[in-house]
C-alpha cells in the first residue's frame, strides 16, 4: 500500500487494536523487522475510516477463507499455530483502556504481546476481564491497578484522542507503521516501513559528523 501523508512529533509509531489477529501478525515480527523501535500506540480500530469490520463477511464460507489465510500467514512466519477466540471478534475496548494504561507507565509493549497471545496464541477473549488480567499480570501489572485504571476517564480520553490523532495522521486501519509523515498500512507493510526507517536514518558517518 502506498504511504499518506500525516503528520506527528514522533519518528515512528505502531498502531495496533488487540482484537486484530492481522495486528497480532505485525506485533509478532515488528521488533525484529524494523531497523529502530517504533512508539506502541493502542487506537480503537472499529474508529478508524476504512478499519476491516470481521462481523461484515457475506457468508460463514467467506469467514473461513479469512481465517484460513490468517492461519496460514501465522504459520508461514513461524508463529504457534493460531487459535481463535470463540467469541470472535470479541469487543476490544476493555482491553484497549488497559493497553493504554499500560503506555501511559511504560508497559505498553510487553502488555500488548502477552494480551495478543492471549488472544490468538491461547484462544481467550480480551472481552473477558479475566482473561485481560492474565495478560497484564504476566508483564507484572498489578490486577488491581489495572482495573482501576480501565475506568480512569483520563485513560478512556487519551485512547479516544490517539484514535482521532491517527486517523488524521492517515491511519486508515490496523496494523499500521507511521514513519514521520508517512502511514504503511497492513501487516505486510512492515518492510516498507522498515525500508522508508532506513532510508531516512542518518548514516553512522554523519551520526558522527554531528557530535
Amino acid at each position: 500500500m502506498q504511504p499518506t501523508a500525516g503528520s506527528s512529533t514522533a519518528d515512528a509509531a505502531f498502531y495496533f487494536d488487540l482484537a486484530s489477529p492481522l495486528a497480532y501478525l505485525a506485533a509478532e515480527r515488528i521488533l525484529h523487522t524494523l531497523p529502530t523501535p517504533a512508539e506502541w500506540q493502542p487506537v480503537l480500530a472499529r474508529e478508524l475510516p476504512a478499519a476491516e469490520s470481521f462481523q461484515a463477511f457475506r457468508c460463514e464460507s467467506e469467514a473461513e477463507v479469512f481465517r484460513s489465510e490468517v492461519e496460514r500467514r501465522a504459520r508461514e512466519l513461524g508463529l504457534q499455530p493460531l487459535r481463535w477466540p470463540a467469541d470472535f471478534p470479541f469487543d476490544s475496548a476493555l482491553a484497549m483502556h488497559a493497553a493504554t494504561y499500560a503506555k501511559s507507565i511504560g508497559r505498553a509493549v510487553p502488555f500488548a504481546q502477552a494480551a495478543f497471545r492471549q488472544a490468538f496464541a491461547g484462544g481467550r477473549s480480551l472481552a473477558q476481564t479475566d482473561n485481560m488480567l492474565i495478560a497484564a499480570a504476566a508483564c507484572e501489572m498489578h490486577p488491581a491497578a489495572v482495573l482501576k485504571g480501565t475506568e480512569l476517564l483520563s485513560v478512556r480520553e487519551q485512547l479516544s484522542a490517539a484514535t482521532t490523532a491517527a486517523a488524521q495522521a492517515g491511519v486508515s486501519d490496523v496494523p499500521a507503521v507511521r514513519v514521520g509523515e508517512e502511514v504503511f498500512v497492513g501487516e505486510r507493510a512492515l518492510e516498507q516501513a522498515a525500508g522508508r526507517m532506513a532510508q531516512t536514518a542518518p548514516s553512522r558517518s554523519e551520526a558522527a559528523s554531528t557530535r
